[in-house]
């Protein structure tokens, strides 16, 4: 059958129309390459970049030097819980379904099961020392290391020092004879701003490199070990890292990841490393399995502050004042003396009482050292042989707020006399003083600190035995702005500058 001339016309306009489209699709396609080309940039000048691809190829270079020194730290505990138990006991079910009920001597069994971690660590030697932090150990039953090639060995607890969260771990049996031990630097050299590399096993991802700079050094009171001078870094630290390296830009450990400042759990811009010079001084004890011994003065201490320095006839708040000398103490044979102020030890500036704790801490004891002491505001130098810190010490008293018959009542204060039985009951070390008995709230004695048990035994530099004697003290200074308190709290003591008007 013949197509019709109007059927052959649409044929021949539909082809056109698809002829004439497609050559615009080519023509827009043609105008569309030609324009990416012309916008394409070229490469950065070489001279540009060349900084950053040097930095680069440090941090690369320092990174692939470490890695094979770092380990995975694996640990496991085994914990129990009851496989099964009724909620109100035998006894209640007992009420409804009569004697004859009894649970199944299987369901009071104990179901074992286990808890694992995973931290870092980093070796030491080629005897399989491996240096890690004591809460990645602590309290578990089986420990692993695994190497940057993978290879798993048993590990065992060697020493730890949990004042400082520190830890010595050994592998176990045949150790490789290939054992890369790392370099420990000099974290003293460290500053601000100093460029650093972390490395450890961030949330279980083994042998991960993070960089940063030292954020600020010798922190302290972050309230993560007893004895805390760390290097706080912004380089990224996360549960893992605990017990890898923080390196400086020569491949050296300048310190041992710790913890982070944290709101969240992960990390927020702070995390917090153990210096390797403190970690140094304790290796040679803590590899051959020994206990770390510490100095100890024997005295109580707190800071200075603005307002107990004017009773001491002060003009800064440097050095830290003796608010308690401990009965055959180091320093009560050396002749310290509650009032006294610190200023120097072995040689060095004191600034405050975390710094002075630190440098007897570090002090073997025996050792003999010369300290320096402000008593009446007159300097002098005192020689004392450390003594041995014991489990628990009198060392740094927190300081209350600073700020303190007729005027008892005008302080907000009610006080008796200490008996024998008043001072065996509030467990206070002392035999004489005046023992607060109530505090009215919002009075001035409240805002300087003083609490219901405290015992005032010494007022306006005077020695207080009674009441009465407390109150005489305190109507003769009733015109000064502050007096300055000697108080006594269970077996601390401390001095408060309360205010009088």
């Amino acid at each position: 059958m013949k197509k019709s001339n109007s059927t052959r016309a649409v044929g021949v306009t539909l082809g056109l129309a698809l002829f004439v489209g497609t050559g615009l699709m080519l023509m827009i396609a043609a105008s569309t390459a030609a324009s990416d080309r012309a916008m394409t940039p070229g490469p950065i000048d070489s001279k540009v970049v060349a900084p950053a691809e040097q930095l680069g190829r440090a941090f690369e270079m320092v990174a692939a030097h470490v890695r094979p020194c770092v380990v995975s730290v694996v640990s496991e505990r085994v914990a129990k819980q009851p496989d099964f138990s009724f909620p109100f006991g035998d006894d209640f079910l007992r009420q409804f379904f009569g004697n004859q009920f009894r649970v199944p001597q299987s369901h009071h069994q104990q179901r074992e099961y286990s808890i694992h971690g995973m931290g870092s660590g980093m070796i030491l030697d080629k005897e399989g020392h491996i240096l890690t932090n004591y809460h990645v150990v602590r309290d578990v039953d089986d420990i692993q290391v695994v190497l940057a090639d993978k290879r798993t060995f048993k590990a065992e607890i060697v020493g730890t020092d949990p004042k400082t969260d520190v830890a010595i771990i050994r592998i176990k049996g045949h150790v490789p004879d290939d054992l890369p031990p790392v370099s420990l630097g000099d974290s003293d050299a460290m500053k601000v701003g100093d460029m650093v590399i972390a490395i450890g096993a961030p949330f279980g991802l083994q042998q991960t490199v993070t960089e940063g700079i030292i954020s600020a050094t010798g922190r302290s009171d972050v309230g993560i070990a007893e004895y805390e001078d760390f290097l706080q870094t912004d380089a990224q630290i996360n549960p893992g890292n605990s017990g890898g390296p923080l390196v400086n830009m020569r491949g050296e450990v300048i310190g041992m990841n710790t913890a982070i400042a944290s709101n969240t759990g992960g990390f927020e811009g702070a995390g917090f490393s153990i210096p390797s010079d403190m970690i140094k001084t304790m290796l040679p004890t803590l590899i051959k399995g020994k206990t770390i011994v510490r100095g100890q003065l024997g005295v109580g201490i707190q800071e200075i502050t603005p307002a107990l320095a004017p009773h001491f006839g002060l003009s800064e708040t440097k050095g830290v004042l003796v608010s308690q000398v401990n009965e055959g103490s180091a320093a009560d044979k050396a002749g310290i003396k509650v009032d006294d102020v610190i200023v120097r030890y072995n040689g060095q500036d004191v600034q405050g009482v975390r710094e002075l704790r630190d440098m007897v801490a570090g002090t073997a004891p025996g050792t003999t050292v010369k300290i320096g002491i402000l008593r009446d505001g007159k300097p002098q130098t005192l020689t004392i042989t450390v003594g041995k810190q014991e489990a628990e010490t009198a060392a740094a008293t927190p300081s209350p707020s600073a700020e303190s018959s007729d005027v008892l009542s005008k302080l907000g204060l009610t006080v008796q006399t200490l008996t024998p039985g008043l001072a065996k009951q509030l467990g206070v070390e002392a035999d004489k003083g005046a023992v607060i008995t109530d505090v009215d709230e919002g009075s001035l004695a409240g805002l300087a600190g003083l609490q219901k048990g405290d015992v005032i035994v010494q007022a306006d530099h005077q020695p207080v035995e009674s009441d009465d004697q407390l109150q005489q003290v305190l109507a003769k200074a009733k015109d000064k702005d502050s007096v300055l308190l000697l108080v006594k709290r269970q077996k601390g003591s401390f001095f408060v500058a309360m205010q009088m008007k």
